[in-house]
């Protein structure tokens, strides 16, 4: 999705927050259980911006009807250099309704899950302050 892919590039996080649904489910590359909702996902975002090193999105493959999409990106955590894919479907109304989360090699993605836990707090009051 183009739209999310510039937001994301540009650091614009309001941008790509708009561009969610409200009951979007975001499912983590390290985490089990889903996260469901717009102010939840939009504060894993922008933390996760904050881990991100060197972040560059490299590929962006598209399905045919426009409602499935995977955003190919290249990081650093740390030390760790990661390889993901961002896997977006769309509703009908054009809005992300989910947002599947990717990465590799199981180092980085360690080192990713050690990051995003520190500030796991912050990010779950980050959301509760928007949900309301």
């Amino acid at each position: 999705m183009r739209a999310f892919r510039e937001a994301v590039e540009a650091l614009d996080l309001d941008a790509a927050e708009a561009l969610l649904a409200p009951d979007v489910v975001f499912t983590s590359p390290v985490v089990f259980k889903p996260y469901t909702g717009k102010p939840i996902t939009a504060a894993i975002l922008r933390a996760v911006s904050g881990v991100f090193e060197d972040f560059r999105y490299v590929r962006e493959i598209n399905d045919a009807n426009g409602r499935d999409h995977a955003l190919v990106f290249t990081a650093r955590v740390g030390d760790r250099e990661l390889h993901g894919c961002d896997f977006i479907h769309v509703d009908d109304d054009g809005l992300i309704d989910e947002l599947t989360v990717m990465v590799r090699p199981l180092s980085a993605a360690q080192a990713l899950a050690a990051a995003m836990g520190a500030q796991f707090e912050r990010i779950a009051e980050e959301a509760r302050a928007h949900s309301r």
